[in-house]
């Protein structure tokens, strides 16, 4: 029966990351896949996260299913670390919060939402985005197109582009934008940029669509909520998918939200009352444990803090360390200014190496990066970035 199946390549990302795995070469750099770590290489453990994980075992008296959507009481922290407490959206009602399997299992459950109950709809995405966006929606049978997004010779975000592309499109489609450090870009749209997308959005009868998984790795926890609060606009729909994944560094934990914004509370429970459904047939419901961490470190208000200041030092030692990768590449001389990457936001950077260079850089040096030149700046650290630097300089050279 399954002799005619082939074998399937490897993921864009998390292929490169078993063939890192298998590589024997001791000086090898894995820059590919979307992990923090530390100036060691290390993807720490939060002490608030630890402190928290003491507290949940103290006090679980059951290890019973959770309802469909999770927990409420996740539902209501996540609501609150995005929109703001006082938010309207919050006190009038009409959001809906479901834990999910991560931020991907998140986008699947809209993806499959947007099939069943949107099926005219087809969901534009920026070029380029995550490379598991197309894939996602393909999956769930929903077409996607692309809209403009980043200006290659600039370096920078074409706005005028997206704003001319995007008044095009037809009145029922989804629109997908990245709350904050857009991956693989790290560009990211200013607040008066933002307010600008939601008038055209708004206008031409679109639903957006923001997937915000690095709340707190742009700006700041509350600055980067920006976007996604320009489009909470009075009676306004619009669809989120988020992760604690980065700001909570619960990697394996899938813990992950998908929060659908309603006119009003009778529209978003009938709406929800669907999202329900489609998570029965899909996973049933979610895992309670790394909902659990983030709803204790969220409503306690000591671990809260001590949460902010290491989400802080996370975003200060990627923005650190753009720095030193942009003065190091200057000093081994590597042709061009690469000043821009001091300007990108998150854990991304989209360098600039083409994929013949970036295939050098894999075969000759054992240094990893994904084809399209994107770079995850939280993997270099002081012990590494002389010798990558020195290896771009090579490559670029030729």
């Amino acid at each position: 029966m399954f002799e005619h199946i082939q074998a399937a390549p490897p993921d864009p990302i998390l292929g490169l990351s078993e063939a890192f795995k298998a590589d024997p070469n001791p000086k090898k750099i894995n820059l590919s896949v979307g992990v923090y770590q530390d100036n060691s290489g290390k993807t720490p453990i939060l002490e608030s996260v630890r402190k928290a994980g003491q507290l949940v075992l103290e006090r679980q008296k059951s290890m019973s299913y959770l309802p469909i959507p999770g927990s409420p009481a996740y539902a209501a922290a996540v609501q609150q670390l995005m929109f703001g407490k006082e938010h309207e959206v919050v006190k009038s009602g009409r959001a809906a919060t479901s834990h999910t399997p991560g931020g991907t299992g998140a986008l699947r459950v809209a993806a499959d939402f947007i099939h069943q109950h949107l099926p005219k709809a087809t969901v534009w995405l920026t070029q380029p985005t995550w490379p598991n966006h197309p894939q996602i929606f393909s999956a769930a049978g929903v077409p996607t197109k692309n809209y403009p997004y980043f200006d290659a010779k600039a370096n920078s975000l074409a706005f005028d582009e997206a704003l001319a592309a995007i008044e095009k499109i037809p009145a029922g489609d989804v629109i997908m934008l990245h709350g904050c450090c857009h991956n693989p870009t790290g560009i990211d749209p200013t607040p008066a940029q933002w307010s600008k997308l939601a008038d055209v959005i708004y206008g031409r009868g679109l639903l957006p669509f923001l997937d915000f998984a690095y709340q707190g790795f742009a700006e700041g926890i509350d600055q980067d909520a920006a976007g996604l609060r320009a489009l909470c606009r009075p009676g306004a729909e619009l669809i989120v998918c988020s992760s604690f994944s980065k700001n909570f560094g619960l990697y394996c934990e899938r813990v992950g939200a998908l929060t659908i914004v309603a006119k009003d509370k009778a529209a978003i429970d009938k709406v929800q009352s669907q999202v329900k459904v489609v998570i029965r047939s899909n996973y049933s419901n979610p895992p309670a444990h790394g909902a659990e961490l983030v709803t204790t470190v969220l409503s306690d208000e000591a671990l809260r803090a001590t949460w902010e200041k290491e989400v802080n030092t996370m975003r200060d030692r990627i923005n650190g360390t753009r720095e030193l990768f942009v003065k190091t590449l200057k000093a081994k001389g590597v042709p061009g200014d690469y000043s821009f990457i001091t300007r990108q936001r998150g854990m991304f950077s989209f360098s600039g190496l083409t994929p013949p260079q970036v295939e050098q850089l894999k075969q000759k040096y054992a240094i990893y990066i994904v084809s399209s030149g994107r770079i995850n700046v939280a993997g270099i650290t002081d012990q590494n970035v002389r010798p990558l630097c020195e290896a771009i300089a090579e490559v670029v050279k030729g």
